[in-house]
């Protein structure tokens, strides 16, 4: 599986703008995913080919938005969860300094409004799912990261501040799948179940267990992950993860299948369950079996047809082969 990896890693680091320190063809938030696959993929590897790139991004990316901070509460979320990633692989501090930076400023959209939560931009017209599960997920990993007591308690209690008050929102609906936001009178709006939306929350809750022990968040994450895994919507008969915009995703939709699998795999590496573990392997096989030689390209589409690549397309299909490597590793 490493040596697929390795291919798909390679293939994406071809879109790689030393210059800029972000990816070509892609956005600002979809490169911040792109460097946690590859900060994924060196750590579970010990490849070291591309670690280079780290520092680049580190020092040349905040030309486009300083501090990574933007507009968007969601995009600074995947920029601090990218940081944490690459501090693990590295222990440099300034990566982590840097994913605590981001967070004050995530601090800054929570509000009263629908009873708590942050808003998805700083206009503040919109809370959804996505940029509160970042911010749980983000909470939760510097809380376990952090050396000071003090700072601990505090990404702790935003943790469990968020996940306490997102949890009775109403968007996790009777499905056990999560609708994208609240609508004006903070219902859930009912609008599409994206795959990355079951898929932060699994990660944040995973992280979150591993700091309070709390049996009930894995209830939780795993009632989801197995919610999914019974979606129609998102899981096709053989098994293979797709979204619902297949094949025309925009620039955004690209990206959310690889964040499922992430996901999945860090809830696995935490309550470990078999059919977890042969989603995962099943999917990896069905992106390397489309790979074609030379290029090594991974379309939109895990299965036939595989549709155009880019960067967003290879980084979320890298991130099926990564996320087989971990549960792989598991078993050693």
């Amino acid at each position: 599986m490493q040596q697929r990896a390795a291919l798909g890693i390679t293939k994406l680091q071809s879109w790689f703008e030393p210059t800029t320190g972000l990816y070509r063809t892609t956005g600002w938030w979809n490169s911040a995913s792109a460097i946690t696959t590859l900060a994924d993929y060196t750590r579970l590897t010990d490849d070291r080919q591309f670690a280079g790139v780290f520092p680049v991004v580190f020092s040349l990316a905040p030309r486009t938005n300083a501090g990574f901070l933007n507009d968007y509460y969601d995009d600074e979320g995947w920029w601090a969860l990218a940081w944490i990633d690459v501090y693990d692989l590295t222990h440099e501090k300034r990566y982590l300094e840097m994913a605590g930076s981001i967070f004050r400023d995530m601090t800054r959209g929570w509000d009263e409004t629908c009873s708590g939560g942050i808003w998805w931009s700083k206009e503040r017209k919109y809370k959804n799912a996505i940029a509160n599960e970042l911010f749980l997920s983000v909470a939760a990993h510097l809380a376990a990261r952090s050396g000071d007591e003090k700072e601990k308690a505090r990404y702790l209690d935003w943790a469990e501040r968020e996940w306490k008050w997102f949890a009775h929102t109403g968007m996790i609906n009777a499905d056990y799948q999560i609708n994208d936001g609240l609508e004006a009178k903070c219902a859930n709006n009912r609008k599409t179940t994206w795959s990355y939306n079951q898929g932060v929350i699994l990660g944040a809750l995973s992280e979150l267990y591993r700091q309070t022990h709390d049996a009930k968040l894995l209830d939780s994450a795993n009632a989801i992950a197995r919610a999914t895994l019974a979606n129609a919507a998102l899981i096709d008969k053989q098994g293979i993860l797709h979204e619902p915009c297949e094949p025309k995703c925009g620039a955004d939709g690209t990206q959310f299948k690889g964040i499922f699998v992430r996901n999945l795999a860090r809830l696995y590496l935490t309550a470990p369950a078999p059919t977890y573990k042969d989603f995962l392997l099943r999917n990896a096989d069905s992106v390397w079996k489309e790979m074609q030689p030379r290029k090594y390209e991974i379309g939109i589409i895990w299965n036939t047809p595989y549709g155009d690549a880019n960067a967003s397309t290879q980084s979320s299909g890298a991130d099926a082969l990564v996320a087989a490597i971990a549960v792989e590793h598991a078993e050693r």
